[in-house]
């Protein structure tokens, strides 16, 4: 079946409860008569209520409605919040240097309202020692524990340990800031010109010009 509501000539009942353009209660009318008014109107009869008895139809501009709708539509999706679990894999005599880089992709991550499943992985003799691994998972969660908190304590799961962080922010916030740090960046590459020639007039001569 259509989704899309009966217009116009398509409307097969009798009556029908009719409202205006701007919203205003018309009452029960023939469908005659309502169709009548939309013609006067110069817009379309639409059934917004189907199965009230007699159905609701309202006086608007139909193809517009349907614009302005997907319109809407399109922008909810657009601004739409997907949390997304990201993975960082870690191992436990891991050197500083690649902890400092994975713990850097940690924040990045917290940064964009993302919750972030932290694996550490076992070889060997390794597995003999979950401590370090343990030691390992509360270290990175104090180091970005103003970005994240500790969603998921961490757990053995055979070879793996696992701890999965979540952000302090709402994906939605993390996206808003984003936007906005976007757009300051936008702004300020546009004004950097400007500011660059407010010190010399836009007549000075060549060499006082190379001076300043």
């Amino acid at each position: 079946m259509s989704a899309e509501p009966r217009i116009n000539d398509r409307i097969r009942v009798p009556e029908v409860r009719l409202v205006g353009p701007s919203g205003e209660q018309v009452g029960i009318v023939p469908l005659a008569k309502a169709l009548e008014l939309a013609q006067e109107y110069d817009l379309d009869l639409v059934e917004v209520a189907a199965n009230a008895r007699p159905p609701v139809c309202k006086l608007m501009d139909y193809g517009k409605f349907k614009y302005e709708s997907a319109m809407k539509a399109r922008e909810a999706r657009k601004n739409q919040a997907h949390t997304v679990i990201k993975e960082m894999k870690l191992r436990p005599k891991i050197d500083p240097h690649d902890y400092d880089t994975k713990k850097g992709h940690v924040v990045r991550f917290l940064k964009q309202g993302d919750k972030v499943k932290i694996t550490i992985m076992f070889r060997g003799r390794e597995q003999s020692r979950p401590e370090l691994g343990y030691r390992l998972l509360q270290r990175l969660a104090e180091d970005v524990q103003d970005l994240g908190f500790i969603e998921s304590n961490p757990k053995q799961d055979g070879r793996n340990m696992i701890m999965v962080l979540g952000p302090h922010k709402k994906k939605t916030e993390a996206m808003a800031e984003a936007r906005e740090a976007q757009a300051a960046r936008k702004a300020e590459r546009q004004g950097q010109p400007a500011q660059a020639d407010e010190d010399v007039p836009a007549d000075a001569p060549a060499d006082e010009a190379a001076e300043a």
